[in-house]
């Protein structure tokens, strides 16, 4: 079992800056890979970006290219979301998983979510 707590969310006008964090405990030796996921109100979940554990490379939705970094600290085992140039359409209910089975885009455990909100 892996347990994920996600935190830093808030309000912040557009432009602006947040971080978001994401505590992974329990058996965290299997991660093989972490996301963070995002859905905004009437919409369907959507992929952000990810990290892979052990190489650290990372990969992103086009739409958040340049304006979003994913980077981790393997001894906090803490996976963090840099959102940079935030705009209204950032706003959603935003969400890190990992993926314990290597398989690709198979993420078999979610933290809770913490909303951002980006005001106009």
């Amino acid at each position: 079992q892996v347990q994920l707590v996600e935190s830093g969310g808030g309000l912040v006008q557009a432009g602006g800056s947040l971080r978001l964090s994401c505590a992974a405990s329990g058996r965290t030796f299997n991660i093989y890979a972490m996301a963070w996921f995002r859905q905004a109100p009437g919409k369907e979940r959507e992929f952000v970006g990810g990290i892979h554990w052990s190489g650290g490379s990372t990969y992103y939705k086009n739409s958040v290219k340049g304006r979003f970094t994913i980077s981790r600290d393997n001894a906090k085992n803490t996976v963090y979301l840099q959102m940079n140039s935030l705009k209204p359409e950032d706003t959603a209910v935003y969400y890190c998983a990992a993926d314990t089975t290597a398989s690709t885009g198979t993420y078999d455990y979610w933290g809770q979510g913490t909303q951002v909100t980006v005001s106009s």
